[in-house]
């Protein structure tokens, strides 16, 4: 072959070679543009309706240091300086002797409680749920960084670490050091680790803090299923039942446990839905409770996010309805209307905190992506969301819904 001819080949083989990677890298487009095109149009308007709110969050979030349990102590505690610890909510001293056992108030919660463990893991959930929305708008990894600061010394870090247990939780002096009725704390983790799992594909992510990470969530799973207190939890017939299977299943799909996450799934069907659930969609175990309405949109914000965690094509939680037509749309449906306007509810307003709620609550959001209801997205937009009462923050473990699509 002559030169000429040769060149003339290489000439054509090159033009060919780059007709083919220009189809190519348009194809790998249309499929990209695809892809993002596909998100729900709810999802895209609730990111229209955050974004300025989780830039602003995740700012401060930057800015923060780690805070653990091994920065706050209590002389109640029967723990160690690892431990988490809590007291009950409602639960105060006798007021005929100082050294007598605690009292219950229902409904009513006493200020002197011991409380800075639990904001300690809200300021995580609240920094880490930040960040990976951030993440997700912008995929910045300087966010995935600041995360791992955070949930490496909670979770990895010797030096700083909490113990994977719960047995010092929501304690009432002189009657109990820990109660399984404390499990109900930890709900605030759920962030945390749905955070870690929107930010896991980052090129800067730390793989063998998260597989610490991931070792501790399987080792609190475990005492969660095994110990008494968290079998107490898991057999609760309210909310407590509802958020022990809300966080476990959570912790299961961060460590990738397919058998826990088949359990809770089965737990939400057989279980939380036929027995909670009247047949109107109301829970009449919480109606009776001295905070009826506040008591009743927590317990359904933790049956529709059960639903939005475990859901799959083939095992679709949202459809799920039971033989006498219970189901999480039917919750919703019944409690909509008083969260779009309160002054219909028919019960008398709550104890404490009736001024507070609603919020913006997650119910809603992840109702109205799951059902396509407009009128259910548009009474979450108009709510508040960025409350600043510890206690509705606390009653309230979904606040970033991005992170949760």
């Amino acid at each position: 072959m002559m030169n000429s001819d040769r060149n003339k080949y290489r000439s054509k083989i090159i033009s060919a070679t780059t007709c083919i990677i220009v189809i190519l890298f348009a194809s790998c487009h249309s499929l990209h543009k695809n892809v993002q095109t596909s998100t729900s149009p709810i999802v895209k308007e609730v990111t229209d309706v955050l974004r300025k709110h989780i830039m602003k969050e995740a700012e401060w979030a930057m800015t923060q240091e780690p805070e653990t349990v091994t920065a706050h102590s209590s002389p109640r505690s029967a723990g160690g300086k690892h431990d988490f610890f809590s007291e009950g909510d409602y639960w105060w001293p006798n007021p005929a002797s100082a050294d007598s056992p605690y009292i219950q108030k229902d409904g009513i919660t006493n200020p002197d409680n011991f409380v800075a463990h639990r904001l300690a893991m809200i300021r995580l959930s609240r920094i880490v749920g930040a960040l990976a929305s951030a993440y997700k708008i912008s995929g910045d990894n300087k966010y995935v960084l600041q995360s791992m600061k955070h949930c490496k010394a909670w979770f990895v870090n010797k030096e700083t670490l909490m113990n994977p247990n719960l047995l010092y939780a929501q304690a009432i002096k002189g009657r109990f050091t820990g109660r399984g009725i404390g499990i109900i704390d930890t709900i605030q983790l759920m962030e945390v680790v749905q955070g870690l799992l929107a930010m896991e594909a980052s090129t800067e992510m730390d793989r063998n803090a998260l597989a610490g990470i991931k070792n501790w969530f399987g080792e609190y799973i475990t005492w969660l299923m095994t110990h008494k207190y968290g079998k107490d939890e898991m057999n609760a017939e309210n909310n407590h039942g509802t958020c022990w299977v809300m966080q476990v299943a959570s912790f299961a799909k961060f460590t990738g446990n397919k058998q826990v996450m088949d359990f809770c799934s089965s737990r939400y069907k057989t279980v939380l839905l036929p027995n909670q659930m009247d047949k109107d969609g109301s829970f009449s175990r919480e109606l009776k409770r001295t905070k009826p309405y506040g008591y009743s949109i927590f317990n359904l914000d933790a049956m529709t996010t059960i639903c939005q965690i475990l859901s799959t094509p083939q095992d679709n939680l949202y459809t799920s309805t039971t033989a006498d037509g219970k189901s999480v749309k039917k919750g919703i449906e019944y409690l909509h209307p008083y969260v779009a306007n309160k002054s219909k509810w028919p019960l008398k307003p709550d104890v404490m905190y009736w001024s507070e709620w609603p919020v913006a609550q997650p119910f809603l959001v992840f109702g109205a992506n799951a059902y396509n209801n407009s009128q259910w997205l548009q009474t979450w937009k108009k709510l508040e969301h960025d409350p600043k009462v510890d206690e509705v923050i606390r009653n309230l473990p979904v606040r970033n819904p991005l992170i949760w699509f």
